[in-house]
């Protein structure tokens, strides 16, 4: 799988500056890169680093100029390097196989064209898998599922009963969807679990990670709004709905009935506070504790969040404790001083 630099000029469209007969064998970033491997740099501001790579060459943006070793100048690094890698590790190819034998289907359930169902997979009564999805081993759909065009659920995720999936989703392994909510009522004998009636609504083009977790709805969906991508390890409760396009970043939990607008994005381990709105495209720092409602726009920060600005002010004015400590305790031995000579020469 090796490639001159002046091949790969060719194949990714960049402009070679130095030896285009220089063989590579691999790709790597700059810490983990061979004598014979070629790697990148997308931003000037980390040029310096590449000084301690050992790199025979390197991605660059347009217009970098000359540097320590051959390099190929791109208008999209990250583009032109992901080309890089797929050449010396091209995707596994595997043919589609259908419905394995392996699997356990039930006779209810409806399989569009060119649906995949490996080994040991579960299809429930009443489910319906549209055109070209995949579904591995060790997944379960409950009764009563839907899952969209070309969507791929890995192994061991679970849908309770009713779920419902877009087309074009990944769901990764070991996420679970539908789960009962986190609700109970006390009684005189112990808790009362609350009604578990709705399902989850996944919209198209979504992403969850694995080990996600998302509750179904008391009575109605909890929803999770288009093009909205899960990190591993997410959770969201129960009534919850997701706007469009929002970020959600790993080990952050969303309290019951928490409601946000498009393009929002939650950093991680964020906690959100039940029954609250986080408007459109408003950013919650990481490790965020939200106990109230966020205007669209707003950039919030720290246990509780407030507004980002602020956060700051606070933090540099904790930095600054110690010194206004010492200062403090200097000004009351000055005054104790003070008052002492006063009270001497009242005295006297």
């Amino acid at each position: 799988m090796s490639i001159t630099l002046g091949e790969l000029a060719e194949r990714v469209g960049g402009r070679l500056t130095g030896d285009g007969g220089l063989v590579l064998t691999g790709a790597a970033t700059l810490e983990t890169a061979s004598a014979a491997d070629v790697t990148l740099v997308d931003k000037a501001e980390r040029l310096h680093l590449l000084a301690k790579s050992r790199a025979a060459a390197v991605i660059v943006p347009e217009g970098t100029g000359p540097l320590d070793r051959p390099a190929l100048e791109v208008a999209d690094v990250h583009a032109a390097f992901t080309a890089t890698i797929l050449h010396f590790h091209p995707p596994r190819q595997r043919p589609r196989t259908g419905v394995s034998p392996q699997a356990a289907v039930d006779p209810s359930a409806r399989l569009a064209a060119d649906v995949e169902i490996h080994a040991f997979a579960t299809v429930g009564p009443d489910v319906e898998i549209g055109p070209g999805s995949t579904i591995h081993s060790g997944v379960h759909l409950m009764a009563g599922t839907r899952i969209g065009v070309d969507t791929e659920i890995f192994p061991n995720a679970v849908l309770y009963e009713n779920t419902r999936v877009g087309s074009r989703c990944i769901i990764h392994a070991g996420a679970v969807l539908g789960a009962y909510g986190f609700g109970y009522k006390p009684t005189a004998d112990g808790y009362r679990i609350s009604a578990q009636l709705g399902w989850v609504e996944i919209a198209d083009d979504v992403e969850i990670g694995a080990g996600t977790t998302i509750d179904r709805g008391t009575y109605g969906p909890t929803v999770i709004g288009a093009g909205t991508k899960l990190d591993n390890l997410v959770m969201i409760a129960h009534n919850c709905r997701l706007g469009r396009h929002n970020m959600i970043c790993s080990q952050v939990g969303v309290a019951g009935s928490t409601t946000t607008g498009d393009w929002v994005v939650m950093a991680g381990q964020v906690g959100v506070r039940d029954h609250v709105h986080i408007g459109d495209k408003a950013v919650l720092g990481a490790r965020s504790g939200v106990s109230n409602d966020v205007e669209p726009g707003k950039t919030v920060l720290g246990e509780p969040a407030i507004d980002l600005r602020d956060r700051k002010l606070q933090l540099a004015t904790m930095s600054k404790l110690p010194e206004m400590r010492k200062d403090l305790k200097d000004l009351v031995n000055r005054v104790t001083t003070l008052e002492q000579k006063d009270a001497t020469s009242r005295a006297a």
